[in-house]
Parts: structure tokens; C-alpha cells; sequence
């Protein structure tokens, strides 16, 4: 079994560049980092507010969007694993699912002999609620722009002939920060606290979820650039830029340093509410990509549908 997760850890570093945990530490989907927007810009996100991606980095801005938004997003590493996922989200929840799968990996007992050839697959599926703090009767006193969230997330993992299940749980916390003039606008801080607790069980082990104490950073400078900031201290730090030269199109760049150096780049087209995005990571054996497409429902007026479906139907 741990051989396995020795290969199942080499097959995540190549999808994500996941920072190395212990032998006691579960290694699954949810440590690579997911989005493709976010990946374009150096996957800095707690304190951004970004449509269905949203629901990965940090469950209190669901609070702050607009309306409906759907995301899905593919990516392949070098032909030994598939990483996709999808996203629905709302303002207060959202719900998605992330599936990493592989090929056949060369499998080896604890001796180094080989052995018959082993695959993984990793499902894991997050339930989330974020909500502004000022809606709880308790808390009005509180500033207006801060909110909180959870996220709880399942998981189902396959290591050979071995399978397992788990869930844990993750909280966040995003407040606004005050405007410089025109020049530092939409400012906002967030704390997330990742996996505070469970693990997966397999039939012979029990492996934890790592913990992780997360702050993040983000503002908007001269109406048109975003950069955001994140240090994670169980380890790595994510930088990431965005310009927007017009409102439907975004250019990305950023830092991840999560098991090394990686360098990330990516672009967004907004065609009426369709987004497509493109990132691209690089890690020490080339590169990776990712392709994204989003669903921004945030103009729908739901009321008004409602009001038309109830006219036509009977």
C-alpha cells in the first residue's frame, strides 16, 4: 500500500506541482490546485470573489456573487493523468465535483519487484455555503463586508485493488478593505482553514487530510489590474496578475512555489457571458494546460423568468 501512494504521489506532483506530505497524509484530488482561471494567475484566489470557481479556494465569497455561474475545466498530464472538474454556483452555495484519473502505472512491491500494473482514480465532491455576516441578527454589528463559509467535501479514491472514502471539512472568512481614491479599489483579505479534520479509510489504512492555515491578499489597481496574494503556511505561496484591457478580455501571469518554483500564464474571453479560459503551468518536466469553459448567468433576472414560465405553462 505505500508503494502505492509513492506512485500515486508521483502522478499528483506531475498534475499540480502538490507540495510533498507524510506517509500519514492522504495525497487525493483535492491537493491539486483546480480552476483554470485562478491557475492562470498564479492560483492566488481566497479573497477573490470569481464566479463558480469560487467554491475551491474559499467558501465565504460565494456571499458576494452576482447570480448563477456554472464551470467546467479539463486537463491532461503528459499522457498519464486526467484532471477535470465541474462547478455550480449561486450566491450563498455551490456544489462541485473533481475527478483525477490515470492510466496504467508500473507497479512495484516494497522490495522494488515488479508486480502486476496498478491505476488510480480520485472523486471528490464539495458542498458549500458562504454568507454575509451582516444577514445574521447577532452579528450586525459586525462590518458589512465581512462573511464566512464552510465547504464539506467527500471523496471517493481507488489505488489499485484498493478503495476508499473520506470527507473533511474547510471554513473561510473574506472582509473588504477600504478604497485609496480611484487608484486601489475592491480590496478584500480572507483566512481559510483547510481540512481541519477526517481521512480516508482504506480497508487495511487510514490516511489524513493535511491540514492548512491559509491568509490571502487581493486588490484592484487603476480601475483594470488585479493582483492577488496567498501564503498557505503548511507550505507555498502563490502571486498572480490579471489585466483586463477591455471588459471581455483577461491576461494572466503569476508564481506558485508549492513543491517548487512554477511559473503560470493564461488568457479569458467573455463572449456574452460565455467564458472561455486558457492556463498554462509550467513544472520540471515541461508543462501542462488547462481549458476552461464558464457560464456567467449573473444578468438572469430569475424573478422575471419565473414570472414568464408561469404565463406559458398551463
Amino acid at each position: 500500500m505505500k508503494r502505492r501512494w509513492m506512485l500515486l504521489g508521483a502522478a499528483l506532483l506531475l498534475a499540480g506541482g502538490v507540495a510533498a506530505t507524510g506517509a500519514e497524509s492522504a495525497i487525493t484530488v483535492l491537493d491539486v490546485p483546480p480552476g483554470v482561471s485562478r491557475i492562470g494567475s498564479g492560483g492566488a484566489g481566497l479573497s477573490l470573489v470569481s464566479g463558480a470557481e469560487t467554491i475551491y479556494y474559499n467558501p465565504a465569497g460565494l456571499s458576494g456573487l452576482a447570480g448563477i455561474s456554472f464551470s467546467s475545466f479539463y486537463s491532461s498530464y503528459l499522457g498519464a493523468a486526467s484532471y477535470s472538474a465541474f462547478a455550480l454556483a449561486l450566491k450563498n452555495f455551490g456544489v462541485a465535483a473533481m475527478l483525477l484519473n490515470s492510466g496504467s502505472i508500473d507497479g512495484y512491491d516494497e522490495d522494488g519487484n515488479a508486480t502486476a500494473d496498478i491505476s488510480f482514480s480520485n472523486t471528490a465532491f464539495v458542498f458549500s455555503f458562504g454568507i454575509d455576516a451582516a444577514t445574521i441578527p447577532f452579528l450586525k454589528s459586525l462590518p458589512p463586508t465581512l462573511s464566512f463559509g464552510a465547504a464539506i467535501k467527500g471523496l471517493t479514491a481507488k489505488v489499485g485493488a484498493d478503495a476508499g472514502s473520506g470527507f473533511t471539512l474547510d471554513l473561510g472568512f473574506r472582509g473588504g478593505l477600504p478604497a485609496f481614491g480611484s487608484f486601489v479599489t475592491d480590496g478584500a483579505f480572507a483566512v481559510t482553514l483547510g481540512s481541519i479534520f477526517g481521512v480516508v479509510s482504506y480497508d487495511d489504512v487510514e490516511n489524513r487530510f493535511p491540514m492548512d492555515l491559509a491568509v490571502g491578499a487581493s486588490a484592484r489597481l487603476l480601475g483594470s489590474v488585479v493582483v492577488a496574494a496567498d501564503l498557505h503556511l503548511a507550505g507555498g505561496s502563490r502571486l498572480g496578475v490579471t489585466y483586463e484591457p477591455v471588459p471581455t478580455l483577461a491576461l494572466r501571469a503569476g508564481l506558485m512555489t508549492d513543491g517548487g518554483l512554477q511559473i503560470t500564464a493564461g488568457v479569458g474571453l467573455d463572449v456574452q457571458g460565455f467564458l472561455i479560459d486558457y492556463a498554462f503551468v509550467s513544472h520540471s518536466l515541461g508543462g501542462s494546460h488547462r481549458v476552461g469553459l464558464t457560464l456567467d448567468f449573473s444578468a438572469l433576472d430569475i424573478g422575471a423568468l419565473g414570472q414568464s414560465l408561469r404565463r406559458i405553462l398551463p
